[in-house]
């Protein structure tokens, strides 16, 4: 397993990120403890978490992902062999992130909140990299496409300051290590990297999604990414499983999460379907698996310092770590920039 430097923090994360988000909902402690374990025997030194998760998100559930983790750096004994990213929720009005219902905001209370119960949970003394789940401002997120710019409002907006702030509180106090950002966009990310010049945190990384129906990271903030310094965690390099071929028209197998949940409308847009299957063709014609090409797609982007991969089971993650040893050759790159051109990013 390939190993890149996170930014210029000096952390060498492995090209692969186990995501976790399923465990506690889709899969048990025992399932998440067994994907764990395969993800350290293959060489993947890197997790992501978030006091979010498991996902969807639920009352119920809330933290239950992040108990899992710590359990296992418990038992396993193997926290300083992983290099941790955990994330606090943005603006939301979901009543079980905060006590007494209150609103979650990023500001300096909330966060310290947020940080000491993400710590207690994963039974941990630091977090290597914490990230803002999404922005405090009013913005379209996770998908919305075409809306995202109708509901931009500036309106009570925590400041950029007051956030970055606390969080350099927390990196003087050996809480934290990093910063990084999440669903944000190319303003946002210039924003903090304006205010870290007085003195506040840098941000190092940017967790945004990332595949073969959704590309838009390349415009613009591909740029940033490289220039400044931030990288690129994709998340989602299946799109939510989409890439896979099992929902192609309306197909819902059981046990599936868009079966389970009904959450996949970020993947049921037009032209999606029409993309999937070109790309198919393109595996086929290649001779390679098409989960294997799409995650290895990912991870062969320059400005992609990690590919956050997720499974629920074990032969799911074993099939995607073979993507490790797909090369995207000139050939095959150009022949998915071809079905790019004619179906570019059907799911934004």
């Amino acid at each position: 397993m390939k190993k890149r430097e996170l930014a210029k923090t000096g952390l060498m994360v492995s090209e692969i990120c186990l995501g976790t988000m399923t465990f506690g909902q889709q899969n048990t402690k025992e399932e998440g403890h067994q994907q764990l374990d395969l993800a350290l025997e293959n060489g993947i030194n890197f997790i992501d978490t978030a006091e979010l998760y498991s996902i969807p998100p639920r009352a119920e559930t809330y933290g239950a992902t992040e108990t899992i983790i710590g359990e296992w750096f418990k038992n396993r004994k193997k926290r300083d062999d992983v290099i941790l990213a955990s994330k606090v929720v943005g603006r939301s009005k979901n009543p079980w992130f905060r006590p007494d219902g209150e609103e979650a905001r990023l500001t300096s209370r909330q966060i310290r909140y947020a940080v000491e119960g993400s710590l207690r949970r994963l039974q941990t003394d630091y977090i290597d990299v914490y990230q803002l789940h999404w922005p405090d401002r009013v913005i379209g997120l996770f998908g919305e496409g075409g809306t995202t710019f109708k509901n931009i409002s500036d309106a009570d907006e925590i400041s950029i300051e007051e956030t970055l702030s606390v969080l350099g509180d927390l990196v003087r106090e050996g809480k934290i290590r990093y910063v990084g950002l999440s669903n944000e966009t190319a303003w946002g990310v210039s924003k903090y990297l304006e205010a870290s010049k007085s003195g506040l945190p840098r941000v190092v990384s940017i967790q945004n999604a990332y595949n073969l129906l959704n590309r838009t990271f390349e415009i613009g903030l591909a740029e940033q990414s490289m220039r400044e310094h931030v990288s690129l965690l994709a998340y989602s390099p299946l799109a939510q499983g989409y890439l896979t071929g099992k929902y192609l028209d309306g197909a819902r197998p059981a046990g599936a999460r868009t079966t389970l949940f009904n959450r996949g409308q970020r993947y049921e847009k037009p032209g999606v379907d029409t993309a999937i299957k070109s790309y198919m063709d393109v595996a086929k014609k290649h001779g390679v698996d098409l989960v294997q090409m799409a995650v290895a797609f990912v991870t062969s982007r320059k400005f992609v310092a990690s590919n956050i991969i997720g499974a629920t089971s074990i032969e799911q993650l074993n099939a995607v770590l073979g993507s490790t040893s797909l090369v995207i050759t000139p050939e095959m790159e150009k022949d998915i920039d071809a079905v790019h051109q004619l179906n570019a990013n059907p799911a934004p």
